[in-house]
């Protein structure tokens, strides 16, 4: 192996590493932007109203 040989490695060893460093940085900026999504959305919803208390007390489970 000569040193152009070896230099072009080196070369191509720290691009593919720099890209990949981007395609993370870049996969952690989707997810966030997908979390936030998901918590407006989540905040969208009305509030459950609640039951009277007598209510979802006793099941009829006989058939």
């Amino acid at each position: 192996m000569d040193v152009s040989s070896i230099a072009s490695a080196a070369s191509n060893n720290a691009a593919a590493q720099t890209q990949a460093t981007a395609s993370v940085l870049m996969l952690r900026k989707a997810l966030d932007i997908q979390s936030q999504n998901a918590m407006t959305l989540l905040q969208a919803l009305p509030q459950p109203s609640s039951n009277p208390p007598h209510l979802g007390n006793v099941i009829d489970v006989r058939v």
